[in-house]
């Protein structure tokens, strides 16, 4: 894997890892500022008998206000703002008019575009009350994320960032990692170098320089880890009917370490351990 000063690459994917200067962290800190704030907006909406395509107007809206754009809309021929992804859909659900049911528990994952740079952030939410083996599983996805980004440093590598992950997550009972999809680089573009597993070896894959963004999204399974892809081409779900939970920050690396770009303003890290202590 090879790395370029971001100023110099073309603005397509081309195999080489990006590395971005000053500016580039100033417009990725607006963008995963905005993200983060929508997930903040969208989380009083989720209860029970509120539709998932009523939640996806709603951030649509939001996004558009705040003079940006929603990056999956129309995108590879998808049609809605946010993916929705409930219970044991893994991700990439498509918001539709069906109502949440009491105990359900949903990611919500937004992409914007925000003066040609991307905020990518997903979080989890409850509609009601769920389960505590639900509650549980979400529980272990942050943990899991939070420990997946703070292996982030300079001189590190990616797989540091998996094993971390896969270490904490499947020492819980039942519970495995999604080996299908990966975290990604971003910036100007939505989807570009490097491929952030979230299994692995510590001290393998590319080495991690300053100037690198991308994406940390783990999908954890309280079950097997296999997923299969609908007929409609985009909703992943688990294989044995489990339930799946996932969290995604947009990170950078720094001098000297990892730099979140889409940290909750109002606290709501985590909405369901939110509500929850509310």
């Amino acid at each position: 894997m090879s790395y370029i000063d971001a100023s110099l690459a073309q603005n397509r994917k081309n195999g080489q890892i990006r590395l971005h200067g000053p500016d580039g962290f100033e417009g990725m800190r607006k963008a995963g500022a905005l993200v983060a704030e929508v997930l903040d907006y969208i989380a009083p909406f989720v209860a029970p008998g509120v539709s998932t395509g009523k939640l996806d107007a709603l951030v649509y809206e939001f996004v558009r206000d705040h003079g940006a754009v929603p990056a999956t809309l129309m995108y590879r021929g998808y049609t809605k703002s946010t993916c929705i992804s409930i219970n044991h859909v893994v991700c990439h659900g498509i918001p539709n008019e069906k109502p949440l049911r009491e105990g359900d528990i949903l990611n919500i994952d937004v992409t914007l575009i925000k003066d040609g740079w991307h905020g990518d952030s997903s979080r989890m939410y409850a509609a009601g009350e769920i389960p505590r083996r639900a509650e549980r599983l979400v529980e272990v996805t942050y943990e899991a994320l939070m420990r997946g980004v703070n292996a982030i440093r300079p001189g590190g590598t990616i797989g540091d960032i998996g094993a971390a992950i896969q270490a904490y997550a499947e020492s819980e009972e039942r519970m495995s990692v999604v080996r299908d999809f990966c975290g990604h680089g971003l910036g100007q573009l939505f989807h570009d170098e490097p491929n952030i597993l979230h299994y692995g070896r510590s001290g393998e894959g590319a080495v991690l320089k300053p100037g690198m963004f991308f994406t940390v999204e783990p999908m954890i399974n309280l079950g097997r880890p296999h997923v299969k892809v609908l007929a409609d081409g985009w909703t992943a779900v688990t294989r044995d009917r489990s339930l799946s939970a996932q969290f995604e920050h947009t990170v950078g690396v720094t001098e000297t370490g990892v730099e979140i770009f889409t940290v909750s303003p109002a606290g709501l890290h985590n909405p369901v351990s939110a509500a929850k202590a509310a």
